[in-house]
């Protein structure tokens, strides 16, 4: 019995909620043979304990086909994380959430809240316990999407309790107004929004809440990195240079506001053919490879153009739970791991560190006592009142 034997048995585990084995993943760290006997060291990205326990039984099962009569399988779960607090504002309004997961875009319609849903999603569909925030409150899509249309989230006492699908805990604004009702809201009352969606929801402990930000730079992104640690930024990008142009302006803001970037992911790169399943190239694939790399992350994956992405989205039917076979929802399966390893990656050098935010100023733009930034009216006083 070798080491290349071993390997290859343990092709056959296959890591729970994915297709790819925990070999082609490079969990295995250690395998160590003596005799019929085979000791073998996996770390994995999830603390579920089912999960654990499931790559642990296939283990043996594939090592005894190949003849080991002693099998020792250590699996190692991530630590805990540290929970850190932002130093400028001295706030963590949610300390029962172990991470916080920013979503942002430079601009609206590049398919923010398709990326949120499914991240979201697939990460519980490994074993995590997580939440999906819709902050995105002039255009709250996230209900729709997650099949919640419908339902009312139940109050309780002074709290609210959030609406729940596909494992993932959901909370909207989309969820507590009128359909088609319209906000016109000036930028101190988002902010308040921001901080009653972490203080005021009955959050549970989570290992992750994912937050689906408005399109921009604006209050809510800078209210959100002032309320909560923020452990990674997610930039969402198309192919497109007028779209990268406005992703550079995102991912500056992660730099300005010491938000760990994650990553980019690439929406709508290239084209899935329904009938043939061939990938064309029509807006561009891989452009935003280069912005990613200005701000020293990556391209964590290109989602194509595909038309169950849509129906899935205005069914409630998110494609990487109801078609996990498909080409796209195993690219947001791979992008939801690189996330886990990422966040794990940032917690284990010390945290997020969101400290010394100032927001900016430009000429003739005063900041207001609620700390947005408002253009000054002509008698000197703030846009805001």
């Amino acid at each position: 019995m070798t080491k290349d034997n071993v390997l290859e048995a343990l092709k056959n585990v296959t890591y729970p909620g994915f297709t790819k084995d925990i070999v082609t993943f490079g969990f295995v760290k250690d395998i160590d043979i003596v005799g019929d006997r085979v000791a073998v060291v996996v770390d994995i990205t999830s603390s579920a304990d089912e999960v654990k326990e499931q790559i642990s039984n296939d283990i043996k099962v594939e090592l005894a086909k190949i003849g080991a009569s002693e099998i020792i399988a250590t699996i190692n779960q991530p630590k805990a994380p540290k929970q850190m607090s932002n130093s400028m504002s001295g706030k963590n309004l949610v300390p029962q959430v172990k991470n916080f997961v920013m979503v942002s875009s430079g601009k609206g319609g590049v398919g923010k809240s398709t990326t949120s849903v499914n991240l979201a999603i697939a990460m519980a569909m490994q074993g995590k316990k997580v939440g999906l925030l819709d902050a995105d409150i002039y255009g709250p899509n996230v209900p729709r999407m997650m099949g919640l249309l419908d339902q009312k989230p139940e109050i309780m006492g002074n709290k609210v309790a959030p609406l729940k699908a596909y494992g993932v805990e959901v909370m909207s604004m989309g969820s507590l107004m009128e359909p088609g009702q319209s906000l016109i809201w000036r930028g101190s009352m988002i902010m308040k929004a921001i901080e009653q969606f972490l203080r005021d929801i009955l959050w549970s402990e989570l290992d992750v809440l994912v937050i689906d930000m408005p399109p921009g730079t604006g209050d809510a992104q800078l209210s959100l990195a002032q309320s909560v640690p923020v452990t990674a930024g997610i930039t969402v990008t198309t192919p497109q240079e007028v779209s990268l142009d406005d992703s550079r302006r995102s991912l500056d803001m992660f730099q300005k506001l010491h938000i760990p970037i994650a990553g980019v992911v690439e929406n709508m790169s290239g084209f899935i053919c329904p009938s043939c399943e061939t990938e064309s190239d029509i807006f561009g694939m891989g452009t935003s490879e280069a912005v990613a790399k200005e701000f020293g992350t990556e391209l964590t994956v290109r989602i194509p153009i595909e038309p169950a992405i849509r129906i899935g989205g205005d069914t409630g039917m998110p494609i990487v739970y109801h078609k996990p076979s498909s080409e796209t929802a195993k690219r947001y399966q791979e992008a939801a791991n690189k996330l886990i390893l990422f966040i794990d990656k940032v917690n284990e050098e010390g945290g997020a560190d969101n400290s010394a935010i100032q927001p900016t100023t430009p000429p003739g733009v005063s900041a207001c006592s609620t700390g947005a930034s408002q253009q000054s009216n002509s008698d000197g006083g703030c846009g805001c009142h």
